[in-house]
């Protein structure tokens, strides 16, 4: 198909779909989200609509029209396939969704199928567009290497230099956009719809990167990483102010806490490289700490600490078991690691379970915990009550929610300074060649005990802010797997899903892992077994996670004249390889 054609035949598919999402899709509106309006998109018609759109606004850029170049400074084509592809996954599964729940095709009206027939139009078209690199590889490609090559794009050249003013407004509009994002996510109403989100927008972002404008917004934000990283939690900020009732804040809430917890793991996994399968029992250690100074009738002690006294306790107290089990433990590496400290998160599960005065002494009730936890009240301000604040009504989920908000910017924090101070090179040095550090004279020992300590400690900061938000702790919410997070599972996947050694990796992997559980309720028997199949397509397409470092990429994508282990360099006797070398 010659280019012109396909392209024409793409702008022409994408217009199509879009037009229909203004046509009624069905008849009744017993499917979620009422498609049966005429002029009026609701539901999963709009993620369509914005699907369309975006094909249609890269497609249109491929022909160079003044206003639209810079929507593809890097790959002109990869991006219009992959918003294609997004676009029939969304129509796809919106056709299937609708014929399955309300009984076959026949509940179709013809707006949908319209619309079906062009997302397939849009597909088709665009495969027939030029790749935007060559394949290098000699050998004949199969069908699947000639897809996947045509998804790929260079990387973009330099940008033209904009005022200051401009890039700082880039970087305002950006998260201003990555909040509705997040929000429409949190706030969607139904399973239907929250599937179409999570199709459209991974293909979405997906899209961006290959048109080289996360590449481009990313140089950007190192420019200005101060000002980034105010907006950043600016918009974080502003997200409870968004929310009609504390419905969605909870999860927010909790996703805060997941992902405080990954950061901390991320320490020790990512940074340090020491496989931790137990990490889960540390936010239980400073759960329950909290929880028997909070005052609670069913504490076995019968005191309440201030709020930031528990905090401090829950850290010590983390700190200490992460010091006791670490000590005769860490001198083990590799698969043995990780034996110990799944033991260790069994047996501290275990023993909470059996300390109920009748297996052993009276501490935690056993396997009925700690319950009915009182709400935080610091220096008079009672997390459990709803406040006004400039206008706006908070909820007691809403005062948790920037209480972990706080929590969190210490942990990026401490992430940030320690991943870039001399001991967080030694994590590093560590992680990649225990025996080479070892010799250069880094205490291998020392470094991983203070990771491992570091990590245990912030873990337990998180934990005492669970407690109150749970208002109880069981020993059930701190198993290995689990199908609600955290769980030390869901706590690895977070941080090898979002990348390892990174910050904004773990944060999106935790918010991923959490929602789609929460979300997606009726897939609960088929979660970990979903999960278990994406991290091994993640191993396999993208090693280093969503959000990787640019050690990680090259390591996992950077290829020389040295990865060819079978081929003498030219101009040598020796005949060195990278097996050899």
């Amino acid at each position: 198909m010659p280019a012109t054609v396909a392209r024409a035949a793409t702008a022409a598919g994408a217009a199509l779909t879009l037009g229909s999402t203004f046509l009624a899709w069905t008849w009744t509106a017993k499917f979620p989200g009422d498609l049966t309006v005429t002029g009026y998109p609701g539901g999963l018609q709009v993620l369509t609509l914005v699907g369309a759109a975006l094909t249609l606004l890269f497609t249109l850029s491929g022909y160079g029209i003044k206003g639209l170049r810079w929507l593809t400074p890097g790959g002109t084509n990869s991006p219009v396939r992959l918003a294609a592809l997004g676009l029939l996954g969304t129509m796809g599964f919106t056709v299937g969704a609708i014929s399955v729940e309300l009984g076959g095709v026949v509940n179709l009206e013809p707006g949908a199928w319209i619309g079906l027939v062009g997302a397939i139009i849009t597909v088709v078209a665009s495969l027939g567009l030029p790749h935007d690199q060559d394949i290098t590889d000699t050998t004949t490609p199969s069908p699947l290497e000639k897809f996947l090559n045509s998804l790929r794009a260079p990387a973009p050249g330099r940008p033209k230099e904009l005022p200051s003013w401009a890039e700082i407004l880039i970087i305002v509009a950006a998260f201003g956009i990555g909040l509705f994002v997040v929000t429409y996510g949190i706030d969607t109403a139904y399973p239907e719809l929250f599937v179409g989100y999570l199709i459209i927008t991974g293909f979405a972002v997906t899209a961006l990167f290959k048109a080289g404008l996360m590449a481009r917004l990313s140089a950007i934000t190192t420019k200005y990483r101060s000002i980034a990283v105010a907006a950043a939690f600016v918009a974080a900020a502003v997200f409870p102010f968004t929310q009609s009732t504390d419905q969605y804040t909870l999860i927010a809430v909790n996703i805060l806490i997941f992902a405080t917890v990954a950061l901390g793991l991320n320490i020790v996994v990512g940074l340090a490289g020491l496989l931790d399968l137990g990490y889960v029992a540390f936010l239980g250690v400073g759960a329950y700490t909290a929880a028997l100074v909070s005052g609670t009738s069913a504490s076995a002690f019968g005191v309440q600490f201030p709020f930031w006294a528990s905090v401090l306790v829950g850290a010590a107290v983390s700190l200490i078991f992460g010091v006791v089990i670490g000590a005769p433990t860490l001198r083990l590496r590799g698969d043995y690691l990780a034996i110990v400290t799944l033991g260790f998160g069994e047996i501290f599960r275990i023993a909470v379970g059996n300390l109920d005065g009748v297996s052993g002494p009276r501490v935690t009730n056993g396997p009925n915990g700690v319950p009915n936890i009182p709400d935080l009240n610091f220096f008079g301000y009672d997390f459990g009550e709803s406040h006004t604040i400039l206008g706006f009504e908070l909820g007691a989920y809403a005062n948790y929610y920037m209480l972990m908000l706080l929590a969190m910017i210490l942990v990026v924090l401490v992430f940030s300074r320690a991943g870039s101070s001399r001991i967080g090179r030694a994590w590093v040095a560590i992680r990649e060649d225990e025996t080479a550090a070892t010799a250069m004279g880094i205490n291998g020992f020392r470094v991983k005990l203070i990771a491992f300590a570091l990590g245990a400690t912030l873990a337990g900061i998180a934990g005492t802010v669970q407690a109150h938000v749970q208002s109880t702790v069981v020993p059930e919410m701190y198993v290995f797997a689990g199908p609600v997070p955290p769980n030390s599972a869901f706590l690895l996947a977070a941080v090898i899903l979002g990348g390892m050694g990174t910050i904004s990796g773990p944060l999106i992997g935790a918010a991923l892992l959490y929602m789609i559980p929460a979300k997606l309720q009726f897939l609960s028997d088929y979660q970990l077994l979903g999960f278990g199949l994406a991290l091994i397509l993640l191993m396999r397409f993208r090693p280093e996670g969503l959000i990787a470092n640019r050690r990680a990429k090259l390591e996992y994508h950077e290829t020389g004249q040295l990865d060819v282990p079978d081929e003498t360099l030219a101009g040598t006797t020796s005949g060195t390889t990278k097996a050899g070398a």
